[in-house]
């Protein structure tokens, strides 16, 4: 017979472990928000954006008024759609196999 205490406790066989979650050991990853320190820098942060974008598209109406004043047949200025494939199509260039 063995003499003394175990050092350990027998597992079943069938028993599983549990799994232990890991810590990351110092900074995290990614870039960081920083509160500002004064509301009123950001409040005009937020005008100055909003007049940049209501300037750029002022002067994208103009140029268009002047384009299609200026060329024999009118102007229409078309946006690509944004398309989605869809999973059944066929691309060329891609096999069907």
């Amino acid at each position: 017979m063995a003499q003394g205490t175990q050092k350990f406790k027998a597992q079943r066989p069938g028993a599983s472990k549990k799994p232990q979650q890991s810590k990351q050991k110092g900074p995290k990853k990614g870039g960081r928000i920083i509160a500002p320190k004064k509301a009123q820098v950001v409040q005009q942060q937020k005008l100055k954006k909003g007049l940049e974008v209501a300037i750029r598209n002022r002067i994208e109406q103009e140029v268009t008024q002047k384009a299609s004043t200026s060329l024999h047949k009118p102007l229409s200025v078309i946006k690509a759609p944004q398309t989605k494939d869809p999973k059944g199509s066929t691309q060329p260039g891609n096999s069907s196999k």
